[in-house]
């Protein structure tokens, strides 16, 4: 009998070309998901899986709790599911959930809120062991004025602004309901959550953050720059290892 699963996954997406499956590149997360549950219910029926991710995370964009579905015919139990996965996955993607859930499950549709990290560090010293999942910035940027700003960003806006794809057709519309930024020691992290978010649109939130912080923009800029839905408007998209999908709501 065919189910429907709901999948919990980590990855480190260093060396990956991002979430999405692309044809003639095997070197994506939702691609080696599917190699893995095609070979796993093939042994039965021959039947390729679709994967259904919450989001489309770029290349080199890291993932604690990816939350993704799929349809399978299997007789395996839920943890033997989960075995069979992470015996044959690489070592930079873990499952770490899978449950039977409702038929009408979709990981992305029925996604009412995400959040995302982006971790930056700024010191005389080099992060050796954390040089994969941070962006190393030149010098420290001024937070209490980057806070300033991002209460701006903060509510319904239409982001278009800070979209990386310039030719979007659908509503850019988008709910961010908090941002907080947060020094400890070395590191500065930035914490969006919202209902939703566009292609690179957290990476370019960041960047325009940044350069409020060194004084390149001020606060005030962000107001102009919402509405004038320009992504030259907007500061530069932040590099991709400083950012991971941290969770998402439903």
């Amino acid at each position: 009998m065919k189910q429907n699963y709901k999948f919990l996954i980590s990855y480190d997406g260093t060396r990956f070309h991002g979430w999405e499956k692309q044809p003639g590149n095997d070197m994506t997360i939702q691609g080696k998901l599917e190699n893995v549950l095609s070979r796993m219910v093939g042994e039965n029926n021959g039947e390729t899986v679709n994967v259904i991710g919450a989001g489309r995370t770029d290349a080199g964009v890291h993932a604690r709790a990816m939350t993704a579905n799929a349809v399978l015919e299997t007789e395996k139990s839920e943890l033997e599911i989960m075995e069979y996965m992470n015996s044959y996955l690489p070592e930079d993607i873990s499952v770490n959930d899978v449950k039977v859930c409702s038929d009408r499950f979709h990981a992305r549709y029925n996604a009412i809120g995400k959040t995302y990290r982006y971790t930056c560090w700024c010191g005389e010293s080099k992060p050796v062991f954390d040089r994969k999942y941070v962006t190393v910035l030149d010098r420290t940027p001024d937070i209490a004025k980057m806070e300033k700003a991002a209460e701006y960003l903060v509510g319904i806006h239409d982001f278009k602004s800070f979209c990386g794809n310039t030719h979007m057709k659908k509503s850019t519309v988008r709910n961010v309901d908090t941002i907080n930024i947060e020094r400890s020691g070395n590191y500065i992290r930035f914490y969006f959550h919202g209902n939703g978010f566009l292609q690179n649109m957290v990476r370019i939130l960041t960047g325009t953050l940044l350069e409020v912080g060194y004084g390149r923009m001020q606060p005030e800029d962000i107001k102009n720059v919402l509405e004038a839905c320009d992504r030259n408007m907007a500061g530069p998209t932040a590099r991709p290892e400083g950012l991971c999908m941290m969770k998402v709501d439903y």
